[in-house]
């Protein structure tokens, strides 16, 4: 393994993963789940990043209600390399206090920071992706780099990177960002797709812990101010107390609205190592081994004549009978029934669900 010196992985870890209720819950966010292969997602991520660097230098930053999770699910991890927020506030508090305690460690930390519930199926292509962009930072401090993925589809699930000027690196395929653009509608989505010019936002990032820090101080400096006052606490007794209060006051913000679409040296390198986000359950359905019908059959299911089906039972007996293009997924206090391209809406159910009489269910 080739070594990269000052070079650390920052795995976000906090979400809830709305959309893969009902097996993803409160208590079972989507990152714990075993959706694509054997591993669940948070320890795929890990797994492909012991490729590139030593676990000693793999951080997670979560909640505090999912720290029994992680320790389950990541034995080796040692809580100096666990940063815990209070509750969510999007990634950019999440990204700047882990900042803060890599930069306590080492001064010339360099982040990869990388969401914990997508899946890349070319382990060593995404190794020399990641590899690259560590020395675009390192030969170029004040850079903030990105991996963008070249579109399939014109997607209006994931934000976009419009590429600027070509870069001269190894692998050919890196450029200055011209703009980011947040989800877009599906007529947008066409526009993007055909001009050849955007990628789609991988939400994977990496830069020096001291660059992020000061562009907070220079573009968000209401989170600055909050930083700079859980730094001063950090491994005091009020460490946590003091979190949490600031986590109260500050806004909740993404990392991409608050730094990325505004700051000037961002570039982003193409990374086509076959990577999902595993956004829904049609996701599932579209990057898992189907059977001679098209269907996606776990747990036994029982079945007759149905096509193109994604269909899961979770301890009883399911008879599906004629269905076609369905998701169905069922657990021991809910089921989920829905049309394959109607899986998005799935959040809608939480949402509903929160304020409804049925929130044990969440």
């Amino acid at each position: 393994m080739r070594v990269m010196e000052n070079t650390y992985a920052l795995i976000m870890a906090g979400g809830v993963g709305a959309r893969f209720w009902p097996k993803s819950r409160k208590s079972l966010p989507k990152q714990y789940l075993t959706l694509v292969g054997k591993e669940t997602l948070i320890q795929a991520v890990s797994r492909r990043l012991q490729v590139i660097i030593p676990v000693d230098r793999i951080y997670v930053v979560s909640t505090k209600n999912q720290i029994p999770l992680i320790h389950a699910q990541m034995p080796w991890l040692p809580p100096s390399q666990l940063v815990i927020e209070p509750f969510g506030k999007n990634t950019a508090p999440c990204i700047g206090l882990a900042a803060l305690h890599l930069i306590r460690h080492d001064p010339e930390a360099v982040m990869m920071v990388l969401p914990s519930d997508h899946l890349i199926t070319d382990t060593e292509k995404f190794a020399q992706i990641l590899r690259e962009a560590v020395d675009l930072v390192k030969g170029n401090p004040e850079a903030l780099a990105t991996i963008g993925i070249e579109p399939t589809y014109p997607a209006t699930g994931y934000g976009y990177i419009q590429r600027g000027a070509a870069l001269d690196l190894p692998s050919g395929k890196a450029f200055r960002v011209r703009a980011f653009a947040e989800k877009p509608t599906h007529e947008v989505a066409e526009q993007f797709f055909s001009t050849g010019e955007f990628l789609w936002n991988s939400g994977i990032f990496i830069w020096r812990a001291a660059t992020i820090l000061h562009l907070i101080e220079d573009l968000m400096p209401d989170l600055a101010a909050g930083l700079r006052e859980i730094d001063q606490a950090i491994g005091t007794p009020k460490e946590a107390e003091i979190t949490e209060r600031v986590y109260k006051q500050i806004h909740s913000d993404s990392i991409d609205y608050g730094i990325m679409e505004h700051a000037s040296n961002v570039m982003v390198l193409e990374g086509n190592f076959g990577w999902s986000d595993v956004g829904s359950w049609q996701e599932v359905y579209k990057i898992s081994p189907h059977d001679e019908n098209g269907n996606i059959l776990v747990n036994d299911p029982i079945v007759k004549e149905c096509r193109n089906c994604y269909i899961e039972a979770g301890g009883r007996v399911v008879a599906v009978i004629g269905a076609e293009d369905l998701i169905v997924v069922d657990t021991p206090d809910a089921l989920l029934i829905c049309k394959q391209d109607q899986s998005q809406e799935v959040k809608w159910v939480v949402e509903k669900l929160k304020h409804s009489s049925q929130q044990k269910v969440l």
